[in-house]
Formats: C-alpha cells, sequence, structure tokens
C-alpha cells in the first residue's frame, strides 16, 4: 500500500508538470464534407397523398412519419386552439383500437410511435422494425383516417389545454412571443398565440370533427420512410391503407402582407421583475429565396451561435443574461429574424444598446475571414450530424417539400454554406437587418424600463 501511494503521488505530480507546460496546439478540424442524399423514389396516390422512400443505413428498422399540412393556420381566429384539441383527440387512437393499446403494438413491433400538433402540419408516425413496416403503415392510417374521438375524453383535454395556457400566460417569454408575432403579423394566423379559457370552454365535440372533416384528406398529406425496407411491400401497403382515404383541400396558403414604417415597440409590464425579456426582429427572405443560405450564415455570426457576436457582448463581456440567441423562423408564407434574451432588469436599455451595435458594426465591417470559416465549418458539421438519422432525413425532405426546393438545396448546402463572403454577410444585414424597423418587445419592470429610457435614450420615445 505504501509503495502505491508512493506511486499515485509521483504519477500526479508528473501530471501537473506536464499540465503546467506548454499544451499544444490541437490539430485543425477536418473539412465537412457536402451531404449526399440517397436515391429517393417519389409517388403519389390518386387521391392526391404523396409518398416519399429513401433507403438509408444497414439497421432493419424504418422510420415512417404521415405529416398532414394543417394546423393554426386554417383556424379562425374565433377558435384559436381549435386544431390543438383535435390532434389530442386523434392521439385518443382510432375507433378500433385506443392509442395505449396502439402504442403497446407498436411496442411489439420493436418501435415507437406519436402524434405532434404544430402551427401547420400534424404528425403521426414512429420507427419499428423493418419487416412490420406495413402493419404500422396500416396502423397509423386507421388513427388519421378512423380517430374515434371518444366524448368522454374531451373535457380531460380541455382541462388540460386551459391549464398549458395558464401556464404559458405567466411564462415571459411566451408572453413576448405572443406581441412580437402580433406586432408583426396583426390578423394573419401567424399573429395569433394564445387561446383563452372562453375559447376552449366552447369547443364542443361536434366543432373538433367539423375542423377534421374540413382540413384533413389525402391532398394535405405526404408519408414519408427512411431506413431499411421492401420497395414494393411498402408501396403496396400504403395504396392498401390510403387508396381510398378522400382527397380533401388543398394546402392552405395565406399571403403575409408586412410592410416595415419604422420601429414598433412595446413594453409588457411585470412589476418588480428581476430580469426583463426582450425580442427583437423583423421579416427576412425564407427558403425560396436565393439569399437565405447567405442570411443563414449571418444569422449564426450575429446571434445564432454560442460563439456569435450578441452572445459574446451581452452574455461573456457584459454579463447581462445567460442564454441569449437569435434564429430565423420559418413559415409557409413568411420567415422572420429575432433575438431573444432574458437581461437583468437594470441592463434592459444597455442589452438592446449593444445588440442595435453589434448589428450596426456587421452592416459597416465584413467579418474576417477567419470569423467566417469558423461560423461555416460549425454550421456544415452541425447540418451534417443533423442528417446522421432517419428522423434527420425525413425531416429535410419535408424541408424541400414545404418550401418547394429541389433536391440541390440540401446536396449543395455545405457548398453554398462555404461560398458565402464576408461581403455579403455584410450586405444582408444592410439589406435585410435594418435595427430602426424592427419589432422590439421588452418583457419586464414598466418603471424601471422607462427610467433608463429617459436616462439612456432621451431622444426616443417611450
Amino acid at each position: 500500500m505504501k509503495k502505491l501511494f508512493i506511486y499515485t503521488i509521483a504519477a500526479c505530480a508528473f501530471f501537473i508538470k506536464a499540465s503546467a507546460q506548454d499544451k499544444e496546439t490541437p490539430p485543425a478540424g477536418g473539412q465537412p464534407h457536402d451531404f449526399k442524399l440517397s436515391e429517393k423514389r417519389v409517388t403519389k396516390l390518386p387521391n392526391g397523398l404523396k409518398t416519399t422512400m429513401v433507403h438509408y443505413g444497414n439497421v432493419p428498422k424504418v422510420t415512417i412519419s404521415l405529416i398532414v399540412s394543417t394546423g393554426s393556420i386554417d383556424e379562425s381566429a374565433k377558435e384559436i386552439g381549435l386544431a390543438e384539441l383535435t390532434g389530442r383527440m386523434i392521439e385518443q387512437g382510432s375507433m378500433k383500437m385506443d392509442f395505449k393499446t396502439l402504442s403497446k403494438k407498436v411496442a411489439a413491433m420493436g418501435g415507437t410511435v406519436f402524434v405532434s400538433v404544430g402551427k401547420e402540419e400534424i404528425n403521426i408516425g414512429g420507427s419499428v422494425l423493418s419487416e412490420f413496416a406495413p402493419e404500422f403503415i396500416a396502423a397509423i392510417a386507421d388513427v388519421i383516417r378512423n380517430p374515434a374521438m371518444p366524448a368522454k375524453e374531451l373535457n380531460r383535454l380541455k382541462e388540460n389545454m386551459k391549464r398549458d395556457l395558464a401556464v404559458d400566460m405567466t411564462v415571459p417569454q411566451s408572453i413576448a412571443q405572443e406581441k412580437f408575432r402580433k406586432a408583426l403579423f396583426k390578423n394573419h394566423p401567424y399573429g395569433r398565440y394564445f387561446s383563452s379559457a372562453e375559447m376552449i370552454d366552447g369547443f364542443t365535440l361536434e366543432k373538433v370533427k367539423k375542423f377534421y372533416d374540413k382540413n384533413f384528406g389525402a391532398k394535405r398529406s405526404s408519408i414519408y420512410l427512411a431506413g431499411k425496407f421492401d420497395d414494393a411491400t411498402v408501396a403496396a401497403a400504403i395504396n392498401k391503407a390510403f387508396g381510398t382515404w378522400k382527397p380533401g383541400p388543398e394546402i392552405t396558403n395565406i399571403p403575409v402582407d408586412y410592410t416595415a414604417k419604422g420601429q414598433d415597440t412595446a413594453v409588457i409590464n411585470r412589476k418588480d421583475a428581476p430580469q426583463t425579456t426582450l425580442m427583437i426582429g423583423l421579416p427576412t427572405p425564407g427558403p425560396k429565396s436565393k439569399d437565405y443560405v447567405t442570411m443563414y450564415v449571418t444569422n449564426s455570426i450575429l446571434g445564432g451561435s454560442f460563439g456569435s457576436r450578441i452572445t459574446s457582448n451581452i452574455r461573456e463581456s457584459k454579463g447581462y443574461t445567460y442564454s441569449p440567441f437569435s434564429s430565423i423562423l420559418n413559415r409557409r408564407t413568411a420567415s422572420v429574424w429575432s433575438e431573444v434574451a432574458d437581461v437583468t432588469s437594470e441592463h434592459t436599455i444597455d442589452a438592446l444598446q449593444e445588440i442595435e451595435k453589434e448589428i450596426n458594426r456587421l452592416r459597416d465591417e465584413p467579418p474576417s475571414e477567419k470569423e467566417l470559416k469558423g461560423i461555416q465549418n460549425y454550421i456544415a458539421g452541425v447540418f451534417v450530424l443533423q442528417n446522421s438519422t432517419p428522423n434527420g432525413i425525413i425531416n429535410q425532405l419535408q424541408f424541400l417539400d414545404k418550401y418547394g426546393l429541389p433536391d440541390s438545396y440540401l446536396t449543395n448546402f455545405v457548398k453554398n454554406v462555404n461560398a458565402v463572403t464576408p461581403q455579403q454577410v455584410s450586405d444582408m444585414v444592410k439589406n435585410y437587418l435594418d435595427y430602426k424597423k424592427m419589432t422590439v418587445v421588452m418583457v419586464g419592470d414598466e418603471q424601471s424600463i422607462k427610467k433608463q429610457i429617459e436616462e439612456k435614450m432621451p431622444k426616443k420615445a417611450f
């Protein structure tokens, strides 16, 4: 034991000595390669249902996702939340099998099943062993085509929605989102965020069924498969399960009428709040635009990565916030760039001024080649990793379909990211990120914010 102790001390001493020496610079990371999309097979049934199949990997499993392009986009202003309730009712299962029984059945297939409801899509899918692909396809078709809509579950689901709503309406970031979207999109469905307890109370089983009958059908639906499977067997299963489904309506596309007339600032009071939630942004080019990839890179430099300029400034240097971030939110007919940060209350206006400074600095001074290359490698690496699973592949395929993009968008993405120049980044800010035209939302102590505005921004109206 004594010798062992001596040897341990000696080893520790050696480690400390080695650590004290100058560390060698690690080798540069490898250059991310272009993403190569496996050959895909696309077919369409006479009723309009689209199928996209991609063979991926060697594991004998297949991921299957049925996406119906409907959601809150198809709600009226008096029925916010009806799409979500419809999705929750669908999640209860089909007339033949409740969802709990279905989940157990799918587990026996070596997989899982889920239902999710978004703003523009309702998705039902999962992963199973390859041999069970036809059976799984039949099961999800049964759920989406023949939902049980059990009346006994309606009140429970409505109460759950009201509880979720009550919580969301106390969360500063949710409050900021609601005000931000309403300011940008006014009466467009994209501008609606919160429902109300009164609206939810008014939802009946008849209204749920009416929304389902009006908005679900084959024309709005696509089924995606990625993994190992037999093409002919899967195609036959899809035709059998969905071939007689009603066509239904076309996908809803409501144009957004947005004209920036100057900065729109809103303050939502949270008396004595120790933090202020900031949300700043405006509409920007979407995936269909030739500028989208360059805008994507610009966002990553400005605020969309951990080493971005705004993050380095107000988090690392100033210590105003812990987790600021910027992002591009894409919808079918609109895209929005925004920066979000929870900042200490006394530094609300300081943080806003620093964000404005970083936006203007990137507008006036292109980034260095070194800074840009670091961001490009980061984006390319994340992109390749995102596409390293069947789920990732399906997400990308759906992205292509939703925005009408060619396969080359994926296969050339890394190449196009690396082709962005420093001047192009600066031009993106000049052309699209004018701080003076941004909507600014502040959720925090109004008196504190007002005092800071008077002291630090005397020439700007409150």
